[in-house]
């Protein structure tokens, strides 16, 4: 009989079938047939049979002291704070990229009413926390888990998320030069350079991964260079209009991707399409940084009289252009509403927050486009969406809290990563 149970132990044990069918299938074999000629004996054997088909064995149910609770899997125990740190993973940067986002378009709001700015420095103030508490726990991961890191930027999936690191720095750079640096302080000119080139020259190995953070390089430039007005602009816009380009360029070829693969695989699973917004962002930031850039162009260049440069042209240039690229973040943007309208997701993951991000590049180029036109339409229409957008913040960020609180939201490594780096990578 022992050798009996330790057979069937190891056959439960090394199967991947579900533990019911495993611990059921070889009881068979170690059951006693009654003899062919006693009905009675049959009859009993039949009834016990069809009850223990509804009676958990020993094995499901385990016992007081047998090691079964040890040995469950993370998703069946409570992990501690410190297991925890160990699946915190890039995508968590998604929230401060958004509130920081959010942040900067309080401010540039074009219709303001009294305590709006507060609201806004709030907001700030809480982007700033996140972050900090967002950078102390992938610190904690790395710390309490070496080789975490190399495994970080290495993996398939979750090396995709760790530029939402830089887009969070970038998001909370403009920010603070929103509300925390005083504006046209000849003072605080060098912290602003400063800040702008060791962004751009941390961003130079980036390039080959996810263009974005380069690409923001340009918008951090337009903002900086809008508040800062006693700093020299040329270093600046060129360096600016270089990481724009490129994030741009780059962008359009994963364009092409994109839409063929559209064209050729139709839509992607529901849980997946809130990753259509991410194509807003890349035209709509451009449009932005564009128009930033172009204002903040002095009148006369000198040293230039070769090139027979009119900035007035130069500027009329980058609006139209402008115009041109918020068209084409429209169209990524009604074709990702159609898609997540039609078939919405069901479950909340990480991948909610491009719902939030992109947009507000969307939103922040309507309102460009709208003060260098004076079209108070188009300025109400922007306004409309960031009411929107609040909106949207605010219920993607209470599912993430409800998801943290009472469902212990990412405590499988699986379910982090495939909830999370698999729903911002494209598909």
């Amino acid at each position: 009989m022992a050798h009996l149970i330790r057979d069937l132990d190891i056959s439960w044990s090394d199967s991947n079938a579900p533990t019911r069918r495993n611990s059921t299938a070889s009881l068979p074999a170690m059951t006693i047939s009654p003899p062919e000629n006693d009905s009675k004996a049959i009859f009993d054997d039949t009834v016990k049979s069809n009850a223990s088909k509804d009676m958990p064995s020993i094995l499901e149910k385990g016992c007081k002291n047998s090691p079964s609770e040890e040995s469950l899997d993370d998703s069946q125990r409570k992990l501690s704070i410190r297991e925890r740190l160990h699946y915190f993973t890039w995508s968590w940067f998604t929230l401060p990229m958004s509130s920081g986002g959010l942040a900067l378009l309080i401010h540039v709001q074009p219709h303001q009413f009294t305590g709006l700015r507060i609201i806004g420095t709030v907001i700030y103030a809480a982007n700033l926390a996140i972050f900090t508490l967002c950078c102390l726990a992938i610190l904690f991961r790395f710390l309490f888990n070496p080789g975490d890191l190399t495994k970080s930027v290495t993996h398939h999936r979750e090396t995709m998320l760790f530029p939402t690191f830089f887009l969070a720095v970038a998001t909370l750079i403009t920010s603070t030069q929103r509300y925390a640096i005083p504006l046209n302080d000849a003072s605080y000119a060098w912290a602003t350079q400063t800040i702008f080139w060791v962004y751009v020259v941390t961003m130079m190995p980036g390039w080959l991964l996810p263009i974005f953070p380069v690409m923001l390089a340009g918008t951090v430039a337009s903002v900086i260079l809008e508040t800062q007005t006693n700093i020299n602009p040329l270093p600046i816009i060129f360096a600016g209009l270089t990481c724009q380009g490129l994030g741009f360029c780059v962008s359009m070829m994963m364009y092409a991707h994109m839409i063929g693969r559209l064209m050729q695989s139709g839509l992607a699973d529901r849980e997946h399409r809130t990753a259509l917004f991410m194509n807003v962002g890349p035209p709509a930031f451009t449009a932005l940084a564009l128009i930033g850039m172009a204002n903040a162009l002095p009148d006369t260049i000198s040293g230039a009289d070769h090139l027979a440069l009119n900035v007035d042209t130069v500027r009329a240039v980058a609006l139209l252009s402008a115009v041109f690229l918020w068209a084409l973040s429209l169209w990524w943007f009604l074709i990702a509403v159609v898609a997540v309208v039609a078939s919405p997701p069901k479950e909340f993951h990480l991948g909610w927050w491009p719902l939030v991000f992109p947009n507000t590049g969307f939103t922040l180029a309507t309102i460009s486009i709208g003060n260098e036109f004076k079209c108070e339409g188009l300025l109400w229409a922007a306004s409309g969406m960031t009411i929107i957008l609040v909106i949207t913040f605010s219920t993607v960020f209470l599912f993430q809290y409800a998801g943290i609180v009472y469902t212990e939201f990412g405590v499988s490594r699986q379910g982090v990563l495939e909830k999370t780096a698999n729903h911002l990578a494209m598909h």
